[in-house]
């Protein structure tokens, strides 16, 4: 990792655009609670004219795998999360980070600890009670001379280690309830702490914001920036994400993964736009917003000090509200492989091109993910229609009514002299008093002939788009299947 220039010691930050990073640990998917940190921090570098980096915490080699960066680094494209800057690997500055740990050491920060880890307890030994922090340099450097492993450890000044967080405010921690902790194992590696100020100085990182989970962390680190003479960022720490039922979100709430809404149909903008309201709002009532205008109204300020809850219906209601909104040539392209898969011919988009916009426009709001808008689509392309089961036990529960009334609708149908949604409406509707009906008693056995469900789009637009020849068609083969029911229903009368 190369770094943007030398810190400034002196405490305080040259006046520059805001550096921030996102560091994950590469073992495992991308999930939620990643995603919104990420997400956070691109927003506010896009707005404030930053530089976001992309930093893969990968240090530890045993928990580590290609595999799970390249997943992450594919959940983030699909988020529509560039980055600036990377992505580096931690692994990369391992002896930037051991050279740092020596340069603590010179400087009588940091001390050789020489305690074996207590059983159960590995890598936590109590330096207090071994002795080591009181150890002269002369016996310290003696023992090590001497072939005896130690880890290099952090020594914690008296007093408080105090600071502003951009979220929860003033936080202060009293010294004396932080152990000296590890910098470097007895094996030479570095532990978590040390390698990430290394880095954020390295990379010239100004602000460091992350979930509420790390906030035990961050009086070590400010000690060790301090000790170091560099500069501190600002510090900004964002609440847990809950599940419905008030705990903290895990898979016992199902999929928790950017990988997982994906392949449940959740588009990108919408779980952008999900991800970003999970403990920050706007100021105003906007729900539905697109990242441009995400990125033009985040602040800080407006990230909320309490746990959000992630509402799956919401998602649900805003990738609804998204797929109504999206430009009618992008949700084509979403929606041929969909469409394609339950049988649309391919031919059927370059033919017609105009004809699938204008089906998939009527009804994109009828479904909640692009597979079910295709599901709504596909019966204006196909050939026939499968009945379902529970749309023809309701509606055509007695077969020979729907039949005869399907027949009267047909002639009528036949002969109307537009195929216009209002021309079609009234022709039912007056076939209806003719034969005084509701108009829905012919509607919905007509709406499971043309479409094989019991819902729609508007009956009449569906009519409409599918043209006479095949609405015609459709209800010749209703009419096949209603008789051979009723004539099924009376043999089995006939039978008793």
């Amino acid at each position: 990792m190369s770094a943007p220039g030398a810190p400034d010691t002196s405490g305080h930050r040259a006046a520059r655009p805001p550096r921030v990073r996102f560091a994950p640990s590469p073992t495992g998917h991308l999930h939620v609670g990643g995603a919104r940190t990420a997400l956070f921090n691109y927003l506010f570098a896009r707005n404030a004219g930053g530089t976001f980096v992309l930093r893969i915490e990968d240090t530890d080699r045993a928990r580590s795998s290609d595999e799970m960066t390249r997943s992450i680094l594919d959940a983030m494209e699909w988020l529509g999360l560039d980055f600036d800057e990377g992505p580096y690997h931690q692994a990369d500055g391992l002896e930037r980070h051991r050279a740092d740990a020596h340069r603590l050491l010179e400087l009588g920060a940091a001390y050789r600890c020489f305690c074996p880890p207590p059983p159960g307890r590995a890598g936590r030994p109590d330096p207090e009670a071994c002795g080591c922090a009181t150890l002269s340099r002369a016996d310290e450097e003696a023992r090590a001379a001497a072939g005896e492993p130690f880890a290099l450890r952090f020594r914690v000044p008296d007093g408080e280690t105090a600071w502003d967080d951009a979220v929860h405010g003033r936080r202060a921690v009293a010294n004396e309830h932080v152990q000296d902790f590890v910098l470097l194992r007895s094996d030479g590696t570095p532990v978590y702490n040390l390698a990430v100020v290394s880095d954020d100085i390295e990379m010239g990182i100004t602000l460091v914001l992350r979930g509420d989970d790390h906030l035990s962390n961050t009086p070590k680190q400010i000690l060790l920036y301090r000790a170091l003479g560099a500069p501190l960022p600002t510090f900004a720490h964002v609440p847990m994400i809950l599940g419905p039922d008030g705990r903290r979100l895990s898979k016992r709430h199902g999929g928790t993964s950017v990988e997982a809404y994906r392949e449940q149909g959740i588009l990108p903008e919408a779980l952008f736009n999900f991800l970003a309201l999970l403990g920050w709002s706007p100021g105003d009532d906007r729900e539905v917003m697109e990242p441009s205008e995400l990125i033009e109204a985040f602040s800080l300020g407006r990230i909320l000090k309490k746990s959000a809850v992630f509402d799956p219906e919401k998602l649900t209601w805003l990738n609804r509200q998204h797929i109504t909104r999206m430009p009618i040539d992008r949700l084509v392209e979403l929606a041929s492989g969909p469409l394609q898969a339950l049988g649309v011919p391919p031919s059927i988009f370059e033919e017609r091109p105009e004809r699938v916009r204008e089906v998939l426009d009527v009804v994109r709001e009828r479904g909640d993910t692009v597979e079910a808008v295709a599901l709504q689509a596909a019966p204006f392309f196909l050939d026939e229609v499968t009945y379902e089961e529970a749309a023809v036990t309701k509606f055509w529960k007695r077969p020979a009514e729907a039949a005869e009334l399907l027949r009267a609708a047909r002639d009528r149908l036949a002969e109307v002299a537009s195929f216009e949604p209002d021309t079609l409406e009234h022709a039912i509707r007056q076939l209806a008093a003719t034969k005084d009906v509701s108009a829905g008693k012919i509607i919905h056995p007509l709406r499971v002939a043309q479409m094989g469900t019991s819902v729609s789009p508007g009956i009449f637009v569906v009519l409409s788009l599918m043209g006479r020849e095949r609405v015609l068609g459709r209800i010749d083969r209703a009419l096949g299947y209603l008789d051979a029911m009723a004539a099924a229903e009376g043999a089995g009368a006939d039978a008793e």
